[in-house]
């Protein structure tokens, strides 16, 4: 009986939760930057759950008019997930304003505003779940990729201040700071990287989006 949004929720870790809330009854509305993304992720999460209440908004969250168009469309909201992230990657010496600009834009600037603008709608009902997707190299760092892992440090820092602000207030803030999972963004990586990464892990797999949409859900709960 919730109702969620879940930015860039037609692939990957967006669509895996997506598909995890509308099994368990919640309505979600799936954002993709086009409108044919977003049809066709919802048909595939109609044909997963027959019953899902679903609704699509295409929407460029890289500008401050594309996050307001996303909230002021919707009249109900429960659940926000932030998934929207996109990396550029490049020694720190060659990166160009334009790479370090997009990348700070998409995944730290559009987290903040759709949370301000959320926020607003969760006050007025005292209740309100806010979950972040970060990643890990916001903790750890990483060889060229020091746009990305400043932005996703950056909504690590940003949601603790959030959920300190609107605690009181039933609004629950959190994030999610996955490793590597096998997503269309890390089939990009190349094999040899992603054999060295494996090796480092115990379980030697990667992992799945399902696993963080998992983890997603239960910060969803009561």
């Amino acid at each position: 009986g919730r109702h969620a949004l879940i930015t860039v929720s037609t692939r990957g870790i967006g669509l895996a939760t997506a598909i995890e809330l509308t099994s368990m009854g919640a309505s979600v509305v799936i954002n993709g930057r086009s409108h044919e993304s977003v049809d066709q992720a919802i048909a595939t999460l109609s044909n997963k759950t027959p019953t899902a209440n679903l609704t699509g908004f295409a929407a460029d969250l890289s500008t401050a008019e594309g996050c307001q168009s996303i909230i002021d469309a919707v009249p109900d909201l429960d659940i926000l997930v932030n998934n929207a992230g996109i990396t550029l990657d490049n020694l720190s010496i060659r990166l160009t304003d334009e790479s370090w600009k997009k990348v700070l834009d998409i995944n730290l600037t559009s987290t903040f505003l759709m949370c301000k603008h959320t926020i607003k709608k969760m006050l007025k009902k005292k209740f309100g779940k806010i979950i972040n997707i970060t990643s890990i190299v916001g903790h750890t760092g990483n060889l060229g990729q020091s746009n990305y892992s400043a932005s996703k440090a950056g909504i690590i820092g940003f949601s603790k201040s959030l959920a300190i602000e609107y605690a009181r207030k039933n609004i629950n803030v959190n994030c999610v700071s996955p490793g590597f999972i096998t997503t269309e963004m890390t089939n990009k990586i190349d094999e040899n990287y992603k054999e060295t990464l494996k090796s480092k892990i115990p379980m030697d797999r990667f992992g799945d989006p399902k696993d963080v949409a998992n983890a997603v859900i239960f910060l969803c709960s009561n």
